[in-house]
C-alpha cells in the first residue's frame, strides 16, 4: 500500500521560510517522479514544483527563485524549501508521486502566510 505523509506546514509571517516534507512508503520511489501542488478554496489543484527521477526540475512561475524542491532517494522523502513566504501562497499543499500513469497523493498539508 503506497503512503505520502507530508509534514512542516503551519502559520508563517510573509517573507518567512517553511520546508514541507513528504515520507514515501510503499513505492518504488527512486523510480517516481514526484512533486508538491497545491490548492486554493474556488481554485483548481495547480503544480507548484516537480523533480523526475533523473534529477530534472520544473517550477511554476510564481514561486520559481523561491521555492526548491529536492529528494532524498535513500530516506524515500521529498523537500519543498519555501523562501520569501507571499500571502498568496496560502493553500493547501499535497505530496504527489507519479510512477508511469498512476498517481499517488499525500493528505495535504496547509501553509498559511499571514501579511
Amino acid at each position: 500500500q503506497v503512503q505520502l505523509v507530508e509534514s512542516g506546514g503551519g502559520l508563517v509571517q510573509a517573507g518567512g521560510s517553511l520546508r514541507l516534507s513528504c515520507a514515501a512508503s510503499g513505492i518504488g520511489f527512486r523510480l517516481a517522479a514526484v512533486g508538491w501542488y497545491r490548492r486554493t478554496p474556488g481554485k483548481q489543484r495547480e503544480l507548484v514544483a516537480r523533480l523526475t527521477s533523473d534529477s530534472s526540475t520544473k517550477y511554476s512561475d510564481s514561486v520559481k527563485g523561491r521555492f526548491t524542491i529536492s529528494r532524498d532517494n535513500a530516506k524515500n522523502t521529498v523537500i519543498l524549501q519555501m523562501n520569501s513566504l507571499k500571502p498568496e501562497d496560502t493553500a493547501l499543499y499535497y505530496c504527489n508521486a507519479a510512477l508511469g500513469t498512476t498517481n499517488y497523493w499525500g493528505q495535504g498539508t496547509r501553509v498559511t502566510v499571514s501579511s
